[in-house]
């Protein structure tokens, strides 16, 4: 699982476009990957929050890169331990659709349509689509989920 996790990871920085952004890429991988419950920007060791801030909202690369690359990686590692499981039963999809929510503080012009309030909580509500094999849950898809009777659009 370590080669896999390390592959895409190369794969990502290489889309960056300047050392700074790898480096900044490489601070959020860490404090997802850490696993102690602190993924946000202030608890990084090695860049400032605002340097943080500035890679994950300003910084203009091709999203959809990223989200193909992770999404082939995710594919060839679960087929892959699929295929390897021994004996036993072998593990089966699950799909799992939820709803969750992005806590958003202050003003955001940009994101005023989209923020909204939803059972007592302000933010920015997403419809996660997840795909669950064995013992991992994998992001696979959202939509920006605008309350009942609207449609749930793709985001742009």
């Amino acid at each position: 699982m370590l080669a896999h996790a390390q592959e895409l990871v190369y794969n990502l920085s290489e889309l960056m476009p300047t050392q700074y952004q790898k480096e900044n890429l490489e601070a959020m991988l860490g404090l997802f990957l850490e696993g102690q419950g602190h993924p946000l920007p202030q608890h990084s060791k090695t860049k400032s929050p605002s340097a943080l801030s500035r890679f994950l909202n300003i910084n203009p690369w091709s999203t959809r890169e990223i989200i193909r690359i992770v999404r082939n990686q995710v594919l060839e590692t679960v087929l892959k331990a699929l295929s390897e499981s021994g004996q036993g039963r072998r593990p089966f999809l699950q799909v799992i659709v939820d709803l969750t929510t992005l806590e958003k503080r202050g003003k955001f012009k940009e994101f005023e349509n989209l923020i909204s309030v939803y059972n007592g909580k302000r933010g920015l509500h997403l419809v996660v689509l997840y795909l669950v094999v064995g013992r991992w849950r994998i992001p696979w898809s959202f939509r920006v989920w605008r309350g009942k009777g609207t449609p749930t659009h793709p985001p742009s």
